[in-house]
């Protein structure tokens, strides 16, 4: 068993909230916009700064590393403080009603309103509402080619009860429980061997769920870190983390230095060509770094300037919206284009983004107000009906706008 050592910062109670990671959220549904909009522009491919646009796909990394931290979270927290394990039941009903209505409504609009879907098979129609269309070559439609990264989400939901358990244990051991959340690199890395050595396609099986196995295992990592230190059994080393927390513009000058070596052909090419399976591993590899730099200032440590300006209500209403705005944000890119008739890889990139975020940001407003938070209230009020026994800390309990208490199964931002 490791030593223990009692947190030497201020934080906030272990079942307290961490406003600020909603905003992240935003950060990297605005990257993935910026990524879209630099290849529709085809900017990513004709100008010396582009490499930077292409690269604005660590969006993703962000994405579901914020996904392994918040939900794995509370089955940490549960084992550390000795209370009862979030109900898996409950957190796959309030997964159901957070991801699927508004995701549902966006497949309808995109098949129903953009021409290049027409027709639509009955295929599309399964493939899509099921979230099984990254399960074989060319089945992504227009205005749903983002869905890949929902589709492959989606398996971590469905597995992450398991993997919990497996990675908890019933004893509390800190030091344990990160290095089994972290062998989710071994998958990745296993995946990708089986790439290089021809195995599988790397067109089609980068969509899967393996590829990104790090991604999620290393969000998965800090969380039982974080659980950890704020409750006074996490080994000495685990001390770092809070104290990268307490540098964040260091933390973050560094995510850029990483991000400018992913912008060089080190991490594969900028266009739909596919990468080796070196140049893959190497940009799963950058991206998880940066979004480990980006988090870590947010999720740990005490209270900071960052924290507080992560913390402000508009920046936290960006975050409750980033889903729609990745819902909805490639099928305003395309009504643009052809609202003004405009020939693809054309267009002046700070124009069409502009474009994109304000009636994007319309779009998300509504399906948040409309769709989103009004199911969000009814998976809470079902929570709160009699059930004859405690309430049980640490259960997926909470509205999924705020995040980090160990009662929620937050509101991800799926990635693009």
């Amino acid at each position: 068993m490791s030593t223990a050592t009692t947190p030497t910062i201020p934080e906030p109670p272990v079942t307290g909230r961490l406003p600020a990671l909603d905003a992240l959220r935003a950060i990297g549904a605005v990257a993935v916009v910026g990524h879209h909009v630099g290849f529709q522009t085809a900017v990513t491919m004709n100008t010396t700064w582009g490499g930077w646009l292409a690269r604005l796909d660590v969006g993703v990394a962000i994405f579901f590393v914020l996904s392994g931290f918040l939900l794995f979270r509370p089955w940490a927290l549960t084992v550390a403080t000795g209370r009862p394990r979030p109900r898996a039941k409950r957190y796959f009903w309030r997964r159901a009603l957070r991801i699927l209505p508004a995701y549902w409504l966006a497949v309808v609009v995109c098949f129903v309103v953009l021409p290049g879907n027409h027709p639509v098979s009955a295929g599309d129609w399964l493939r899509h509402l099921t979230l099984t269309q990254i399960y074989g070559p060319g089945q992504l439609r227009h205005g749903l080619s983002q869905t890949w990264s929902l589709a492959t989400e989606v398996v971590f939901y469905l597995l992450l009860p398991l993997l919990a358990v497996l990675a908890v244990g019933r004893i509390w051991r800190p030091v344990r429980t990160v290095l089994l959340a972290s062998s989710g690199a071994l998958l990745t890395v296993a995946w990708i061997a089986m790439m290089g050595a021809g195995w599988l396609d790397g067109a089609l099986h980068t969509m899967w769920f393996p590829s990104y196995g790090a991604w999620f295992g290393g969000g998965m990592a800090l969380a039982a870190a974080h659980v950890a230190l704020r409750t006074g059994t996490a080994p000495a080393t685990f001390r770092v983390l809070d104290d990268l927390a307490s540098a964040p513009l260091a933390c973050w000058g560094a995510a850029v230095a990483v991000m400018a070596i992913a912008t060089t052909p080190i991490a594969g090419p900028r266009d739909l060509t596919s990468p080796t399976a070196v140049e893959f591993g190497t940009k799963m590899a950058l991206y998880l770094l940066i979004a480990v730099l980006i988090t870590v200032p947010v999720a740990f440590g005490g209270p900071t300037r960052a924290k507080e300006v992560f913390s402000t209500g508009s920046a936290r209403w960006m975050g409750h919206v980033s889903y729609g705005l990745f819902l909805w944000h490639p099928l305003v890119i395309e009504l643009i284009y052809l609202l003004e008739d405009r020939p693809l890889f054309t267009g002046e990139f700070v124009n069409v983004f502009a474009l994109t975020m304000v009636f994007g940001l319309m779009y998300a407003a509504a399906s948040y107000y409309g769709v989103e938070r009004p199911l969000q209230t009814l998976g809470t009020q079902s929570r709160r009906r009699p059930t004859g026994r405690g309430p049980a800390a640490g259960a997926p309990a909470v509205p999924a706008t705020t995040p980090g208490a160990p009662a929620t199964t937050p509101d991800v931002a799926a990635p693009a």
